[in-house]
């Protein structure tokens, strides 16, 4: 079913050939200033891993991926959701100290979205990990993060402007950090989503902390597995979009799980079974480094620094009919 939004007068920012050429422009800039920000290393990542390895995101715990099976190894494979359990243990894997780390593109299907404006099938992002002491687990050392790479995606938009000075709204790097309980308080007659469009439309660019765990009326700002962001110290960098007039979620992060708080999240989802799986085994006993990490979108990030009005506009995907029809209507040219 549509859920396609055409804003009032979207003229697309550029033709089809300029789009590719900002595109790519985003794509290399941003990685590398973000591997220089974060002093990060590129790695090879996987499209698909076995289900009986745990690896796989959950996501919210009810998203189906996409599974086939490899009748010559005897394994079923599934498209991984994200790599947020992957990069930890290919930190270890591939011996990686504290203060250094790795970042890749990701790219994935999630069969079960509800496509729309900002919504695609197909999920394509940098997911990035960082190896950190256990003193640097705070909220503190979170925002630090957070506000480089706010700093890096303005730097991005920056010398694009260079290039395409007639494209999209300038992005703002101050940005505001806030615990979703606390804009809970703010806007409690609100849903978590209007929470957003709320805060951020006032500051533009806002990290909202906190997210997994219930709030004052039971349930938590948003979904989030119990087994790598702890609940207590991630975040969503959000910005403002201009075209379409709402919060924009670039990028999910979070200092990743210790023992105590895998275990207790575990519990708290009832989903305590999944210790037993070789990648939990090894995080209960210690035996994984305690990291920061995060996916940053990359289509989206285009969208946002172009002033696009469809992720369409920047990637490759499969449309319904309404979608098609009603962009080819407005002059929105999908890929």
């Amino acid at each position: 079913m549509s859920k396609l939004f055409i804003p009032e007068g979207y003229v697309p920012p550029l033709d089809v050939y300029d789009t590719q050429k900002a595109i790519s422009f985003i794509k290399s800039t941003f990685q590398a200033r973000l591997a220089k920000a974060l002093n990060l290393k590129r790695v090879s990542a996987p499209l698909f891993v076995t289900d009986a390895s745990g690896l796989n995101d959950n996501l919210n715990g009810v998203e189906r991926p996409v599974s086939f099976d490899i009748p010559d190894v005897g394994e079923t494979a599934e498209v991984v959701h994200s790599l947020a359990k992957w990069k930890r243990l290919a930190l270890k894997r591939y011996r990686f100290y504290v203060g250094n780390g790795l970042y890749t593109d990701m790219n994935a299907i999630r069969r079960d979205e509800e496509v729309d404006n900002i919504h695609s099938i197909y999920v394509d992002q940098w997911d990035w990990e960082k190896v950190i002491t256990r003193e640097e687990r705070t909220l503190d050392y979170l925002t630090d993060v957070a506000q480089r790479i706010v700093d890096v995606i303005c730097d991005t938009q920056d010398l694009l402007r260079v290039d395409f000075p007639s494209i999209g709204h300038k992005l703002s790097r101050r940005m505001l950090a806030i615990t979703s309980s606390e804009l809970e308080r703010m806007y409690p007659t609100l849903t978590p989503k209007e929470r957003e469009d709320a805060i951020v439309k006032e500051h533009e660019t806002v990290l909202i902390m906190q997210i997994g765990g219930p709030l004052s009326d039971g349930k938590p700002h948003d979904g989030r597995a119990p087994d790598y962001d702890d609940w207590e110290l991630n975040g969503d960098i959000l910005f403002y979009d201009h075209t379409l007039g709402r919060a924009l979620e670039i990028s999910s992060m979070g200092i990743r799980v210790d023992e105590e708080s895998l275990a207790r999240q575990l519990k708290q989802r009832g989903c305590e079974e999944r210790a037993k799986l070789p990648f939990h085994s090894m995080l209960l006993a210690g035996e994984l480094p305690l990291t920061v990490g995060g996916g940053i979108g990359q289509s989206r990030l285009c969208m946002l620094m172009m002033g696009s009005a469809h992720i369409g506009e920047v990637q490759c995907s499969i449309w319904d009919e309404a979608t098609r029809e009603g962009c080819e209507a407005a002059g929105i040219r999908l890929l």
